[in-house]
């Protein structure tokens, strides 16, 4: 026996600190403390055994507001202690600090955390709390009109929701609490809800090593905010691989599109709104990590997440919405079709990661070989001084000259840079190849990462066609 096997937990000896430990029990799902075992299990004896099958229920009584169960047990000889703790239905707190414990992890909540043991201990979710002050002529018509036409062309809702008024919205979608909208309201439908939820919008960060490129927020309501990410990442963010089948061009991106789709909706319909930090999206040169304040179901690891499962949403109200907009199942399979597309298409296998203390999941898609590869050619890294300025020099005119029959240089095309202001234009990328390849994109001086390089110095920007040989 291990004391991670049931939740139990060994001391040597009984001291007050291990109120801490009962208390923590209490408020997860209950646990055994074993006094008179050291580290390894192995029963060491304890002092006045009598005396304290009196004094600890006495002590728990008394400053934990509990009954726990005591037990004197013996192995080789040597008597100890079995302290019995059953999960309670009310919070439990020691002088003032509500502890948690589950496995081999005891921490003190506070904040977030604190809020979110309370909120289940009396039966309440985030997602079903009134929030006072926000009626329905605050909300966005525009947002609803937008859900009721993607529910009705996915068959979600009849056509006749169409002709319903917002009020009729709300009532069936259960957002309402008396007379008061409830939180899940204003994620879904307000203009900015980030105004009445703190921390409720998406952060997108460029990095490059320590150094962040450039960044975007992106606020709005929960169906918006989905769309813009999406939008921002295949656009701005990530570069296409260019390749021809025949005479049509195929562009393939480091992740597939429909599995950041699905990590991207996890977040935003999974996250723990409590938790003001935003979802934060990072993209590197060789991988996008996205991290957004959940903690995984009771009894859940990242390893059992690809597995078939029941659908236990964090937001139940939030997760009905997107099921209607036709945006998730509600199966439990998001998960198991992200993997199995980025195994279809021969991309690394996503990783999730739990942070420290449960309070936020981590999820990174790692970018292919090849497309690492790719992308430092595309980029000039390990090649020659004389090759880049080949290329430089290879520019006529305005028009693109032609890549060599055997791939040894690319050749860049030069156009004179229009007197107006910078506008950003979409960024293309790429992993596989199949007949040919060839990158582009744009970018501004302030750190658009792109294959071309385009300043406010140089007067011009560049375009740079890499193609195989024989292409």
């Amino acid at each position: 026996m291990t004391p991670d096997s049931r939740n139990v937990l060994w001391k040597r000896s009984c001291r007050d600190e291990h109120l801490k430990r009962i208390c923590g029990f209490a408020n997860a799902q209950g646990g055994v403390l074993e006094i008179g075992r050291d580290d390894a299990g192995e029963v060491v004896g304890v002092r006045g055994v009598l005396g304290l099958l009196e004094e600890i229920p006495n002590k728990v009584r008394s400053l934990l507001g509990i009954a726990v169960d005591v037990n004197l047990k013996s192995d080789s000889g040597r008597e100890y202690i079995e302290v019995v703790v059953a999960p309670h239905r009310n919070p439990v707190s020691y002088r003032g600090e509500f502890h948690y414990r589950t496995g081999s992890t005891k921490r003190v909540l506070d904040g977030a955390a604190l809020r979110r043991l309370l909120r289940a201990r009396f039966g309440r979710r985030w997602d079903d709390v009134a929030l006072p002050g926000v009626g329905l002529n605050d909300l966005d018509g525009r947002a609803v009109d937008r859900f009721r036409r993607r529910a009705v062309k996915c068959e979600r809702l009849s056509p006749e929701v169409l002709d319903e008024s917002v009020e009729e919205i709300v009532e069936n979608l259960d957002l309402r609490q008396g007379a008061h909208l409830k939180r899940t309201a204003a994620l879904l439908f307000h203009p900015s809800p980030h105004r009445l939820v703190p921390g409720a919008y998406v952060k997108l960060g460029c990095f490059r090593g320590p150094d962040l490129l450039f960044e975007d927020v992106v606020r709005g309501d929960l169906f918006t905010q989905v769309d813009v990410t999406m939008d921002l990442l295949y656009t701005k963010y990530t570069r296409g691989l260019i390749s021809y089948d025949g005479i049509y061009r195929v562009e393939t991106f480091p992740v597939p599109r429909s599995a950041m789709r699905e990590a991207v909706i996890n977040a935003v319909v999974h996250r723990d709104y409590a938790n003001h930090a935003p979802i934060r999206i990072r993209v590197r040169d060789d991988r996008i990590s996205i991290w957004n304040a959940a903690r995984l179901t009771p009894g859940w690891s990242a390893e059992l997440l690809a597995g078939e499962r029941s659908s236990r949403p964090h937001n139940p109200g939030i997760a009905h919405a997107f099921l209607r907009a036709g945006l998730i199942e509600a199966w439990g399979l998001g998960i198991r079709r992200m993997m199995e597309t980025c195994r279809e298409l021969g991309n690394p296998m996503p990783r999730w990661r739990p942070e420290t203390g449960c309070d936020g999941l981590r999820v990174t898609f790692p970018f292919s070989e090849a497309y690492r590869a790719a992308d430092a050619v595309a980029r000039g890294i390990g090649a020659s001084r004389t090759t880049q300025e080949t290329a430089r020099n290879n520019q006529k005119g305005g028009t693109l000259a032609g890549a060599s029959p055997t791939g040894s240089s690319p050749s860049c095309e030069k156009t004179p840079r229009p007197a107006v202001a910078r506008s950003r234009r979409p960024l293309r990328a790429l992993p596989r190849a199949a007949s040919g390849i060839s990158w582009t994109s744009s970018g501004n001086r302030t750190g658009c990462v792109a294959w071309d390089r385009t300043g406010e110095d140089a007067g011009w920007c560049s375009m740079v066609t890499v193609r195989r040989a024989g292409a």
